[in-house]
């Protein structure tokens, strides 16, 4: 009977395995749905939509990209979370997904309820300051605050998001006396900069880079650990705060349980994507493209939730 049992097991296992990477292989059957939780038009959606038609070409199957704003992401991560775990829906989205479980009481919990699936791209911030400000650099910028308490003030996109917790490292690890004001996304805090009304923001280059073209703002730094190659003369942060490094980053991710065949089918479709002439836009627009393996995106998102925990935590910032 135990001899019986077992061989009805491994018969069991290895159709289970034969089926499996069947369905894998056969992956994607139909069109895949890519989530994108936040309004067209920004850095993420632009890399998004540049990710779906590549995966597209690759696969000959269609991916579309689907906006699903609201509440600060979570509306469209709802929606990953509560798809069939069969990889026809996924989640596109920034880093501001992985921190606002820390901000608010979110409907989700980022590591039980999603599969990662690749690290697509690291999205170094700008430190862009009005004309008015009399700072040219770092240094500049941090002896003037220090000599104006209360004055500097730096506008945020969003609470939690990735500029404001660089915002929040540069006044912690610069000892700089920068106000924060909130907006409601990066547009109307450009038009306050420009104008006049606030003085600083700390936003992804790909969003201030015309304004800094054109002159009606200055960029003092970068916020990577090393210069981007399409500028090469814009400083990093840390040349004058050692250590300094803070990004936004865009990830995929599908519902929890999703079939180990179909997240490495993915990985690799995202990596191959991610070798093309893609990956030279992207830096061209500002972006680092890493790519790696799915271990290599669940380190990076572990250590990155860490380092923003503790941001969150001593500067007790909490969505309203």
């Amino acid at each position: 009977m135990k001899r019986a049992n077992f061989l009805r097991a491994a018969v069991a296992v290895t159709l289970a395995a034969t089926v499996g990477g069947a369905w894998a292989d056969a992956y994607p059957s139909r069109t895949v749905t890519i989530i994108i939780p936040f309004p067209p038009g920004g850095t993420l959606d632009v890399v998004g939509r540049q990710l779906a038609q590549k995966l597209s070409e690759q696969t000959g199957q269609t991916f579309i990209v689907d906006n699903k704003p609201g509440g600060v992401g979570t509306i469209g991560a709802i929606a990953v979370k509560q798809s069939q775990p069969d990889g026809y829906t996924l989640l596109f989205a920034p880093s501001t997904h992985a921190t606002t479980p820390m901000t608010m009481k979110a409907p989700y919990d980022v590591i039980k309820d999603f599969a990662p699936i690749a690290l697509v791209a690291k999205a170094p911030l700008g430190v862009a300051v009005n004309n008015d400000v009399p700072a040219k650099d770092i240094k500049g910028l941090i002896t003037y605050a220090k000599a104006n308490p209360g004055k500097l003030s730096f506008a945020i996109g969003s609470t939690g998001s990735a500029g404001h917790l660089s915002t929040e490292l540069l006044k912690r690890s610069g000892n700089a006396d920068l106000m924060i004001v909130p907006y409601k996304g990066s547009a109307p805090a450009y038009q306050d900069l420009i104008g006049g009304q606030i003085n600083g923001f700390i936003d992804p280059i790909l969003g201030s880079a015309p304004y800094t073209k054109s002159g009606r703002l200055r960029l003092l730094a970068v916020t990577s650990k090393s210069r981007l190659p399409s500028m090469p003369d814009v400083p990093t942060v840390a040349e004058t705060i050692p250590g300094y490094e803070f990004y936004s980053w865009y990830g995929l991710w599908g519902p929890a349980k999703l079939p180990a065949e179909v997240v490495a089918k993915l990985n690799a479709e995202v990596n191959k994507a991610l070798s093309t002439d893609m990956r030279e836009k992207l830096v061209s627009q500002g972006l680092e493209v890493n790519g790696g393996s799915v271990a290599d995106f669940v380190k990076f998102e572990q250590e990155d939730m860490a380092k923003a925990q503790k941001i969150i935590s001593e500067g007790k910032i909490r969505v309203d």
